[in-house]
């Protein structure tokens, strides 16, 4: 239990799903972020616009952590009315697939019409269209956290998509760029996950400076395993909604592994995570590879593996699972993508490549030197418990709320004329 904060606040807290269960990493920030928050007093109305409806386990999970939960449903992806807002709406395709909502707009309306909210936070500039109207008719500031920078992710998103559609992906992505630009300088402040993308950001929104709160782990649920270092498994975990986490895969069995198994043929590769697609087991048929899917516990499968490769090539922001992997001791094989904003050194806590080729020579290196694979899964965990504790995490964002509290306070004092004390010589 952490010490409650000196000044416990009423936030309302917006997100476009709902944090339980952790099916992704971005799930994984949210849940740990409300936990952290609740025990340290904050009182929290989570506001959820969820594409599925909420079950006993989720409100049982989220109970304890908010004052309120509100979930309100979110239409199907093939409706309609988000058919044809794709194709006609000045938005991005992402922000039509969470907008164009009257009911979570009208909900979210009354509640800002409560008042007495210390700190509004919206997740995501995607979801942040509902919301808009409310906050400008009630001059409401509030904290906007991107976890990416969406703008920047076509490359995994558009590069599968036939070359007739190419045109609708370059206007979708200047569609991003402009609703990017149009959340981000309407926010009283902007919380990125890493120093890259503040700086993306800034230049986005033309000079608004943006905070980072830095992704985090729960190193003291990490710190039990012991990984089968000198064992011949290598994991990969991802939500694959997600795109880079399809282009990861598909990368490493096309490219990686057939070289890897020329040097190490008994080597076996176990795939985990949420919304595993059903295709590639009929594409990839290799006998070494294990279709896990999503695990509740991962911790158990993080046990068997001899290392944890991230071959990601696309995605911005940092990567969860890489911290999670990390923090339980696993010896990483990744592309510099993969370790982004995490201050990982090449050959003191993981090891790197950028091509087919460095990968699998690094990933033969680890599995074939135990010495070196355990000295460095112990620099890395060590790395990740000393700056990516969840409660440095939290101090971050509490950083980012003082901030805006002081800056509208100083705002609304300048309303009545009288001097602010840096004014008062």
């Amino acid at each position: 239990m952490h010490p409650a904060s000196a000044h416990p606040l009423r936030i309302l807290w917006t997100m476009p799903y709902l944090p339980w269960p952790i099916t992704s990493g971005g799930k994984s920030r949210q849940y740990n972020l409300l936990r952290r928050m609740a025990e340290r007093g904050h009182r929290i109305t989570l506001l959820v616009q969820s594409k599925t409806p909420v079950d006993e386990e989720t409100r049982a999970r989220l109970a304890p952590l908010v004052e309120r939960l509100i979930v309100l449903p979110r239409r199907a992806l093939r409706h309609p009315q988000t058919l044809w807002h794709a194709a006609l709406s000045p938005w991005p395709l992402l922000t039509t697939v969470n907008g164009h909502a009257p009911a979570l707009a009208a909900r979210f309306d009354e509640l800002l019409s409560e008042g007495n909210w210390d700190v509004v936070q919206i997740e995501h500039s995607y979801s942040f269209q509902p919301f808009e109207s409310a906050l400008v008719r009630h001059r409401q500031p509030f904290v906007l956290c991107e976890h990416n920078v969406e703008s920047q992710l076509g490359a995994a998103t558009y590069g599968k998509w036939p070359a007739l559609l190419r045109p609708l992906a370059r206007y979708d992505q200047w569609r991003a760029r402009r609703w990017e630009r149009r959340v981000l300088s309407q926010a009283g402040v902007v919380a990125a996950v890493t120093e890259a993308d503040a700086l993306a950001m800034e230049r986005i929104s033309g000079g608004r400076p943006v905070g980072v709160v830095a992704n985090g782990v729960d190193t003291r649920a990490f710190a039990r395993v012991t990984p089968a270092v000198g064992g011949g498994k290598v994991l990969f975990v991802g939500n694959y909604e997600y795109a880079p986490n399809l282009d990861a895969v598909e990368w490493a069995l096309a490219e990686i592994f057939p070289r890897l198994w020329l040097q190490r043929p008994d080597t076996r590769f176990i795939v985990c995570g949420h919304a595993l697609p059903g295709a590639w087991p009929r594409r990839f048929t290799d006998a070494r590879i294990e279709w896990r899917g999503y695990v509740p516990d991962l911790t158990e499968v993080q046990a068997e593996a001899a290392a944890f490769l991230a071959p990601l090539r696309t995605g911005g922001g940092s990567k969860l699972k890489v911290l999670e992997a990390l923090a339980a001791g696993l010896p990483l094989v990744s592309t510099p993508e993969g370790v982004s904003g995490l201050g990982v050194v090449d050959g003191v806590h993981a090891r790197l490549g950028c091509t087919p080729e460095g990968l699998v020579e690094t990933l033969a290196a680890v599995l074939g030197r135990p010495d070196h694979a355990r000295a460095l899964g112990e620099a890395g965990r060590s790395h990740v418990e000393a700056r990516f504790d969840w409660c440095a995490t939290v101090a971050e964002l509490e950083s980012l709320y003082e901030h805006l509290l002081t800056s509208h306070l100083r705002g609304a004092w300048r309303q009545t004329g009288l001097p602010t004390d840096e004014e008062v010589v």
